[in-house]
């Protein structure tokens, strides 16, 4: 028997011998982690459990057209909650990125631990985690075959845009035969893939665009151009008025150049806090190079918060990079 079967049937098991869930995903959670969210909120429902969804922070306003965005609750305005005895986390690579919504969990409370991120450190107390799915909601997928649990509508949406997302509409390479085959039997079951792609592919806000405008003046291409920078400010947020869903995307237009190995996007949160998206294109693994800094995700595509003000936070980033660039150099 494979080891994710085993884990399979342990996550099965997990749902059978709990009755009251409280199901968590990653800060600024993304389509992935808003429709896994939402699918294991579908499925414990189905079984007959009671269920709580929460995350930190608002869900990006893009995915409120899932079924059953409107119940996740913002732990970041909440101040009385439970404590909950059985928890699912989603899409969230370490225990770090569930946030603030840990003091909602019992001292000692089990953690189904759902994921697909190489980078992610096996936290709960039961681990369903595929390295090589191209999305939590793959896992996800998985299981609700394991159960034998058919799929409706309203899960297979929220299933499908999880796909869809983190292959970025089916163009990224983690697109296999497997997450077309997944996709193809959500679609069986009524999702309408135009109108999904449209909400979280094509719809962009006004402050998106003059975002982007404000950042791509600051485009910064090494002298072999392999490696493309951007930065976004806190002023260039306060005068855009544009939140930080209006930064989704920024980073890929410097990996996007002709050339360029890898991207990266500074995003300046606080005085002293600064957000770094990586992308890049087949050489660098970018996880390596975020969980460096405490961070993690994908070999293409990672990310991590740098603990410094913003000209020393792009100084030992860009150094990083320059170094793993070397290293792949070397290599060839």
């Amino acid at each position: 028997m494979s080891s994710y079967k085993v884990s399979l049937e342990a996550a099965a098991r997990f749902l059978n011998e709990h009755e009251h869930f409280l199901v968590v995903n990653h800060v600024n959670p993304d389509g992935d982690a808003t429709g896994s969210l939402l699918a294991m909120g579908w499925i414990l429902r189905r079984l007959g459990k009671q269920v709580t969804l929460v995350n930190e922070g608002e869900t990006p306003a893009k995915f409120m057209f899932l079924p059953g965005a409107d119940e996740i609750i913002n732990a970041s305005v909440q101040a009385e909650h439970h404590t909950y005895d059985a928890i699912i986390a989603c899409d969230c690579a370490d225990f770090a990125r569930i946030g603030e919504v840990k003091a909602w969990f019992a001292p000692n409370c089990a953690l189904l631990n759902i994921d697909h991120h190489p980078t992610n450190d096996l936290f709960g107390t039961v681990n369903l985690v595929r390295t090589d799915a191209a999305a939590t909601a793959e896992v996800i997928f998985d299981l609700t075959r394991h159960i034998q649990l058919a799929p409706g509508k309203e899960l297979a949406t929220c299933l499908y845009t999880g796909l869809l997302t983190d292959t970025g509409g089916f163009r990224y390479s983690n697109t296999t035969s497997h997450v077309m085959a997944a996709a193809s039997e959500l679609l069986s079951c009524g999702v309408e893939p135009g109108s999904i792609a449209e909400r979280v592919l094509e719809s962009i806000t006004k402050a998106h665009i003059s975002l982007l405008q404000r950042s791509l003046q600051t485009l910064q291409l090494t002298d072999d151009d392999k490696a493309a920078y951007l930065t976004v400010t806190l002023s260039d947020l306060a005068t855009t008025g544009a939140s930080s869903e209006d930064t989704e995307g920024i980073v890929n237009y410097g990996r996007n150049i002709d050339g360029v190995e890898v991207g990266v996007l500074f995003k300046e949160v606080a005085e002293n806090t600064v957000k770094v998206s990586f992308r890049s294109r087949s050489e660098v693994d970018v996880a390596s190079i975020a969980k460096s800094f405490g961070g993690g995700g994908h070999v293409r595509a990672a990310g991590c918060t740098v603990a410094a003000p913003l000209m020393e936070a792009k100084r030992i980033v860009i150094q990083k990079v320059s170094e793993a660039l070397r290293e792949c150099g070397d290599r060839s």
